[in-house]
């Protein structure tokens, strides 16, 4: 039985429980994690940038439930603008490992919190140029760190990855990544670390560079492997079979404008199949006429690729958006789970990209079980039942006449964690409604390390079905990933709302756009709590220190008008 197997078990009879007692006595605190800890994930940590690596953000710890989540309390908080962050969007998930929060901020920043004060333990800045750099797409944000054997990993807006004492939070290596300094690459994710080898990608496919990602040894910093996602100039020998089979997929001289395909997000590991999912980004520069003007799937755009982890090679691969020219990116959080579908044990893998489908497929061999719109898509009609293939409706393939296309390039759902209760069965994230107008730039020329579209693209009028009520533009869901159907949802306005946390306890964490972190009722979508975290929250996190359950969310901009960044912990005690 695996991991994933054990935990449903596990926190299936207790989940839906109205009352719990807290432990009587402390748990004691592991090591710095080591590969059997990050396997292992115990309920207490929060060691991986998911808690585990199936990227469930689900804790099975209990203490907190439906029944008393109302006496939640402020515990303390982090001024994170006061200990020197530049102001900007906090995005990232903190990792919990031996009493220690680790976290990242904006421009890459780092911090150590002890996880029972709130002190500073360190604080480590790489002191990156505000201009000169990179072009950036979106925002100098930063997702997360990844820890383990005592270091601390991030990656920096430079392209770079670095290695920090985990006590101390010196740099112990550092390592550029970028295969061309003069292209715009750019990191905001975070990393993750698979059996001693620290994966990353990168940002930059609007700046229509080459996408790829790579493993680096954690305690060298030496390059393992790196797997390219397009293939490059066909005059030169291909760094793989998988390329050489995908560049049958390209036409005209594609090689020349880079391709596409970033991997700035969406991961996540099979400790039993020792397979590594990675999502890939859109295509570079956005409208295909450009890079592969006599059409073509364009491999691996916008794809879910298998690797193995101990070779960088390629098991399966699974395209969303064939010949992507929307900016659909299928780097959203990808999530591993075991469903019971049609009376069948699965292996399953689910993801809610941007192109506005809720996928589930097989994560052993990539077969399409299920896909279902949850949100408004005019670009498709539906998925193809056998393959998965989107079935693109006529206006899709927009040319000089600008048409207008659900979702844009925001997409129905974004950076965003979800959150997956085995106790429901339900994946909880925030969804929206978007439209953009899309149409070739005539005047469109390639432009090295430059931001490369060839779209003229500009938000469009949300679209309307007659008879219907205009809709919630941004909403949180529970979405059944089996019946393939929203079971619950929560409207609000004001942006897209936080990333998301399940606990045993039958709650569902969610922060709305002005950053009230809300508890709901798993199962039924009942609001039972709210507490002020900060606009513009990211992903909050549950731990047990000493016998108590804590919840922490970063939260707050450090703006003129919201001048204050700040991790914030609750418990279910008066505040200090």
């Amino acid at each position: 039985m695996n991991l994933m197997s054990r935990l449903t078990q596990s926190v299936l009879a207790l989940t839906l429980a109205a009352t719990s007692v807290a432990t009587a006595q402390p748990r004691p605190q592991p090591a710095a994690p080591t590969d059997d800890a990050l396997r292992a994930a115990a309920p207490a940590e929060w060691l991986n940038y998911g808690r585990d690596y199936a990227e469930t953000h689900f804790s099975p710890l209990n203490q907190v439930t439906t029944a008393n989540v109302a006496n939640l309390k402020a515990q303390w908080s982090f001024d994170v603008s006061a200990a020197g962050s530049p102001s900007g969007n906090l995005e990232a998930t903190p990792i919990l490992s031996n009493g220690v929060l680790y976290f990242s901020g904006v421009w890459s920043t780092v911090f150590a919190v002890d996880a029972r004060t709130g002190q500073l333990k360190w604080k480590w800045d790489p002191q990156l140029p505000r201009t000169g750099g990179p072009r950036l797409c979106c925002g100098a944000v930063n997702r997360g760190v990844a820890l383990y054997n005592g270091k601390v990993f991030v990656g920096l807006l430079d392209n770079r990855l670095v290695a920090l004492d985990a006590n101390t939070g010196q740099p112990v290596w550092d390592v550029q990544t970028s295969v061309d300094l003069k292209e715009s690459y750019s990191i905001t994710g975070a990393p993750r670390v698979v059996k001693g080898k620290v994966i990353i990608g990168n940002g930059g496919a609007e700046n229509a560079v080459r996408g790829y990602f790579s493993a680096y040894d954690a305690d060298s910093g030496k390059l393992v492997w790196r797997f390219f996602t397009v293939p490059g100039d066909p005059s030169k020998p291909f760094e793989n079979p998988e390329l050489e089979a995908a560049a049958k997929t390209w036409t005209g001289e594609w090689w020349k404008f880079g391709g596409g395909g970033t991997v700035w997000d969406g991961m996540a590991y099979d400790a039993e199949v020792d397979l590594l999912y990675i999502g890939t980004g859109n295509g570079g520069p956005w409208d295909r006429n450009f890079r592969s003007p006599q059409g073509g799937d364009n491999l691996y755009l916008a794809s879910i690729l298998a690797i193995k982890p101990d070779t960088g090679r390629m098991a399966w691969y699974f395209q969303q958006v064939p010949g992507d020219q929307w900016d659909y990116t299928t780097v959203q959080p990808l999530m591993l789970a075991d469903l019971k579908i049609n009376g069948r044990d699965r292996k399953v893998l689910m993801q809610a990209p941007k192109n506005g489908f809720f996928y589930v497929i097989d994560r052993i061999t990539g077969e399409f079980i299920s896909g279902k719109q949850y949100s408004r898509v005019t670009w498709a009609q539906g998925l193809d039942e056998k393959s998965g293939r989107p079935i693109e409706t006529p206006a899709a393939r927009y040319g000089k006449d600008l048409v207008t296309l659900s979702p844009g390039p925001v997409g129905a759902h974004n950076w965003q964690p979800m959150a997956f209760h085995p106790g429901t069965g339900f994946v909880y994230f925030p969804a929206q409604m978007s439209a953009f107008e899309y149409g070739i730039d005539p005047e469109y020329s390639y432009n090295k390390g430059g931001r490369n579209l060839g779209v003229i693209a500009r938000p469009g009028a949300l679209p309307r079905v007659e008879g219907e009520a205009p809709p919630a533009n941004t909403w949180f869901v529970a979405w059944d990933p089996v019946a393939q159907k929203e079971v619950w949802r929560v409207n609000y306005t004001g942006g897209s709302g936080s990333g998301t946390l399940a606990t045993a306890g039958n709650l569902v964490f969610q922060a709305t756009p002005q950053g009230a972190l809300t508890a709901y009722n798993a199962q039924n979508g009942t609001k039972l709590w709210e507490g002020a975290v900060g606009p513009g929250a990211a992903t909050p996190i549950s731990y047990e220190l000493d016998g108590k359950q804590y919840i922490a969310i970063l939260g707050g901009r450090g703006a003129q008008n919201q001048p204050v960044q700040k991790l914030t912990v609750f418990a279910l005690e008066a505040a200090r």
